[in-house]
């Protein structure tokens, strides 16, 4: 049975600015087969939230404890990470890293970290895996394709070392994917790389693929529409939301990011067929907070207005 409360009984903040306890459904973002009926006091923890670290990667680069410490007093219980180089996770070790995070009461979610399909993927996938396995990771996600590089033959090769890299990844209990963006919907050569190689191609039993409903929104595409094609593919959403609508948009160029819940993104009825998704997380990212201002205020309003309005 859920509970409902006018807003302001149903937060507290606490004198940090970081959100307190109240009492709600606790109809949380674990995974689903874990969700409970019963009303009682939580905190946003038990939503189990994820922040895509990119979010804040000026600030997180120039403190990475105190950053992090920020992202769990908001009430963030799982960090995706954005910077892997030469072995190591904002500049530490795998374990060191790990550590920070989990006393600070998160948990590491993901990851995103490519491979290059015209190395030695499998060489490549060996090392990954076995770093984000000391991390703890539970996920890795391919995160980007440069815009020179976005041809057919690209694609097919990209999907194919995916495929190469999954099982590496698998025996280390990491499932490993990709994040799509917009201009994966576009057409090239006829085609559209997202449902004509990625969906198509990439092994369903190995990988996932993030999905990241800003991205394909801006795309002209009904993720709604995308769960009911392709079942239980996107174990992971990113969770930004836009200011305006649009004309289908395909350059990763638009300054439109918006705090989750402050814009016209009808997240209540994509979050309705999360089971059809196969979704099993939630991850917010917002592209420009840093250049907008307070990036921890953005944050906290779109894990506020998650916990509040969208899935209350």
């Amino acid at each position: 049975m859920k509970t409902k409360r006018s807003r302001r009984d149903f937060l507290k903040l606490s004198a940090t600015g970081a959100l307190g306890a109240f009492v709600i459904s606790r109809n949380n973002i674990r995974p689903l087969d874990s969700l409970a009926g019963e009303s009682s006091v939580v905190d946003l923890k038990s939503y189990g939230i994820g922040l895509q670290l990119y979010t804040i990667r000026r600030t997180i680069a120039k403190d990475v404890p105190g950053s992090l410490k920020k992202v769990s007093d908001i009430g963030y219980k799982y960090v995706e990470l954005a910077d892997y180089n030469n072995r190591k996770f904002y500049g530490y070790e795998p374990a060191d890293f790990k550590k920070i995070v989990y006393d600070l009461g998160m948990e590491i979610l993901s990851s995103h970290a490519g491979i290059d399909p015209a190395g030695d993927v499998a060489e490549q996938a060996k090392m990954m895996a076995e770093d984000h396995a000391k991390l703890g990771a539970q996920y890795c996600m391919h995160p980007y394709v440069d815009a020179k590089d976005r041809s057919i033959d690209y694609f097919h090769k990209l999907v194919k070392g995916i495929n190469v890299a999954a099982p590496i990844f698998k025996e280390q209990g990491i499932t490993f994917g990709y994040h799509g963006h917009n201009f994966e919907f576009a057409k090239v050569d006829g085609i559209v790389p997202y449902y004509d190689i990625f969906l198509k191609d990439l092994n369903k039993n190995l990988t996932t693929l993030e999905l990241d409903l800003f991205w394909a929104t801006k795309a002209g595409q009904d993720p709604v529409e995308i769960f009911r094609k392709y079942p239980g593919r996107f174990q992971l959403f990113h969770m930004k939301d836009m200011y305006t609508k649009e004309a289908p948009f395909y350059e990763t160029n638009t300054d439109d990011f918006a705090p989750v819940g402050a814009g016209v993104i009808d997240f209540k009825r994509i979050l309705a067929e999360r089971k059809l998704a196969g979704n099993k997380y939630l991850i917010v990212e917002q592209d420009n907070a840093e250049e907008k201002g307070d990036p921890f205020k953005a944050i906290q309003t779109s894990i506020t207005n998650l916990c509040t309005r969208i899935l209350a």
